[in-house]
């Protein structure tokens, strides 16, 4: 059996500074979510301009809920220097769409655009991005889980080769759902047209990915000592959401034909 390593993460260096394969990807990630997101925009009487201006709210607030949620969930205290040293790790996803959508609602009420319908052009690109953007932590040596016992799952990609012990590959397993929920979120998007729905869609499929894939891994955010982890709470919490705003969107569309 081979075992499998990664490149160094940092390919070079410009004094302190480090360009590493984990900041590009998830640069990457960002870009190609953005270009995703300026090409449906038009099906729903956005521009790709609305859509860069954006952009501008949505990746700050991202970036910074991101760190907020990990430090407040990690379980130590941060000073205020601390807590911009992002080079010594420590960011969640689920940080990072709670801020993006906290940007987008500002963004919505500034510019006068409908929330609901900003976030169903939007939510193929993001799942697009965190697809692109769990390859990063391949890298990053993050976000990769417990440890595999079962020796005929010790290969990749199923697992990874940490430090000499195999780990379940979560990083892959999340950006495989993610790819996949982009599919069909395009679908969704361009078949149903209510509001809400292709939002809806994402809650639902994420929710349900993160909630299964975060009860295998190795380094979960807890709600202090209650052995509650955070990202599996707020899945479930995503998932409800997703499933009242179908709900509320199946009984417009009967009551619609009803009086209709």
């Amino acid at each position: 059996m081979k075992n499998y390593y990664l490149p160094d993460n940092v390919i070079f260096s410009i004094g302190s500074l480090h360009i590493t394969y984990y900041g590009i990807i998830v640069a990457l990630g960002m870009l190609f979510g953005v270009l995703l997101v300026c090409r449906l925009a038009k099906k729903r009487g956005l521009k790709s301009d609305d859509i860069l201006t954006l952009a501008l709210y949505v990746f700050p607030l991202a970036i910074i809920g991101a760190r907020i949620y990990y430090c407040v969930f990690s379980g130590r205290s941060y000073s205020f220097v601390e807590f911009w040293q992002f080079t010594d790790g420590g960011i969640a996803v689920l940080g990072a769409v709670i801020g993006g959508a906290i940007g987008g609602l500002i963004y919505s009420l500034i510019h006068k655009k409908n929330f609901i319908v900003l976030f169903d052009v939007v939510v193929a690109g993001l799942a697009l991005g965190q697809g692109i953007g769990r390859i990063a932590c391949l890298f990053g040596r993050c976000c990769y889980g417990e440890l595999t016992m079962q020796e005929n799952l010790q290969f990749f990609p199923l697992s990874l080769l940490i430090d000499g012990e195999w780990h379940y590959a979560t990083c892959l397993y999340e950006s495989l759902w993610n790819f996949i929920g982009m599919a069909i979120l395009l679908v969704v998007f361009n078949k149903f047209s209510s509001k809400g729905t292709a939002t809806a869609t994402y809650l639902i499929w994420y929710g349900v990915g993160r909630s299964l894939i975060e009860g295998i891994r190795g380094d979960s955010l807890m709600i202090g000592t209650s052995g509650i982890r955070v990202s599996q709470l707020l899945s479930i919490i995503l998932i409800v959401v997703g499933i009242t705003i179908i709900t509320i969107n199946i009984i417009k569309s009967k009551r619609g034909k009803t009086h209709g």
